[in-house]
């Protein structure tokens, strides 16, 4: 199984960050504004918000704690269809099903009931969702050994998931406007169900061998606690120094994602913010599809650890003028949110690139460490705390919504930038102490060890 991957199995396991991409991205997009901005242009009825909102972060911090007993669980997992397929095609069709479910409340308006409605199916939806998710995303570092092979899936993956975003951003928004938010839920649930199952078929034949090969090693199953695994990963150096960096740039996007429809319409002055959230998406994954195949050639003749680390430093400095695009006097408020959109993609590009790769080579350099194979757990420890975090996002966004996210008094949009950036730049100072290299061995990690 060491041998070079074909591209054929290479495009369709990448093709599955589309589904994803399509479902996460239009819920962190329309859900706080489907819950709270659609009714008469009122965002600012506390009371709401602050229901709402704290149905989010607490469905957020629980949903985290699904990720490692599911991670384990996966890892220890014996079929005759390997450790992760099983996982996979039983909980998609729910993952599914209940995407649609956020879209269909019990009452008009806003209500308890749609409170309590809301957290439920959001706990819900987000255990079938780890339970897909999860054991799909750790298949990469089982069925692509090489290092060339990563960066190969890694690279399709974006441009994947560039087109699940462009779902997210473009189709929803078209869909929204044109025939509502159930419709809309429909038709992005049933290309994430697609989606799924055939990046699966292209992970599925070396998946299985690759679990035959650890079961003919005869290899007992890890014996250690799931608490006693989870720590092990967390003494992992380098997964400590990944952790809080893509942790730091996940949140300020998603601040900056949630923060769209209400951008469009208090800044840019937008009745109907679905289709200037389209214009403005179609700009940003414009740049990013430019900006990405150099950022693969740069990762080639440098390394994927210094790319990533760049496009963390440029979102620092360029994640603050957000909500200046559309103020500069003199220019219109629309081409001003477009451009900026276009250059936010030299951001974007080196981080939503190399993640992926980066866990794989930490989990590889965990197997020189200890002997053990534990990609799920490593994966899901990064999902749980990333998810408890991006509970945190959604409190910041919703606290920042309510200082100001009006014509009249859009403070808290203002301050949405500066937030974001704060939180990649930080990233950034972390990560430099990442010193891994790029094909991970006993001889390369002694070589690239610091002193």
């Amino acid at each position: 199984m060491d041998g070079r991957m074909p591209l054929a199995a290479r495009l369709l396991f990448a093709s599955g960050s589309l589904g994803g991409n399509a479902l996460g991205r239009t819920r962190d997009l329309w859900l706080l504004y489907f819950y709270l901005g659609d009714q008469d242009g009122d965002v600012e009825r506390r009371g709401a918000a602050i229901a709402i909102g704290a149905a989010l972060v607490v469905g957020r911090l629980i949903e985290a704690f699904d990720d490692p007993l599911i991670g384990y669980w996966s890892d220890r997992t014996r079929t005759r269809l390997g450790r992760r397929i099983p996982f996979v095609l039983a909980a998609t069709p729910f993952m599914a099903v209940f995407f649609i479910l956020f879209w269909i409340p019990p009452d008009p308006g806003e209500t308890y009931r749609n409170v309590f409605y809301l957290f439920g199916i959001f706990w819900v939806f987000s255990i079938f969702s780890t339970l897909s998710g999860g054991p799909f995303e750790s298949l990469l570092p089982e069925i692509a050994r090489r290092a060339d092979d990563r960066l190969s899936i890694v690279g399709w993956q974006v441009v994947f998931g560039v087109v699940g975003t462009a779902v997210a951003f473009v189709l929803s928004s078209f869909l929204i406007d044109a025939v509502g938010f159930v419709s809309m839920a429909i038709v992005i649930a049933a290309i994430a169900l697609v989606s799924r199952y055939v990046g699966l078929s292209g992970a599925w034949r070396r998946s299985v061998e690759v679990s035959k090969e650890i079961y003919a090693e005869d290899r007992p199953v890890e014996r250690l606690s799931i608490w006693n695994a989870i720590s092990t990963c967390l003494r992992n150096d380098q997964f400590v120094v990944f952790l809080p960096s893509f942790i730091l740039y996940s949140v300020g996007i998603q601040i900056i994602t949630g923060a769209l429809p209400f951008y469009a319409e208090a800044i840019l002055g937008q009745d109907e913010p679905g289709q200037m959230v389209m214009l403005i998406s179609v700009s940003a994954l414009g740049g990013l599809v430019l900006v990405l195949p150099f950022a693969l050639v740069l990762a080639r003749r440098r390394s994927k650890r210094q790319i990533y680390g760049w496009g963390m430093l440029f979102a620092g400095i360029y994640f603050p003028f957000f909500a200046a695009a559309g103020s500069i006097p003199g220019i219109p408020e629309v081409p001003q949110a477009i451009v900026y959109a276009l250059f936010i993609g030299i951001a974007l590009a080196p981080v939503q690139t190399f993640p992926n790769a980066l866990i794989a080579d930490i989990t590889d350099y965990d197997t020189v460490r200890t002997g053990e194979r534990r990609e799920a757990t490593f994966y899901a420890t990064q999902q749980t705390l990333e998810k408890i975090a991006g509970s945190a996002g959604q409190g910041i966004l919703t606290l920042l919504l309510l200082i100001g996210s009006t014509t009249a008094n859009p403070l808290g949009i203002y301050l949405i930038g500066p937030v974001a950036g704060v939180l990649a730049f930080i990233g950034y100072v972390v990560f430099r102490r990442y010193w891994l290299p790029d094909h991970v061995t006993e001889d390369s990690v002694a070589e690239a060890r610091p002193s």
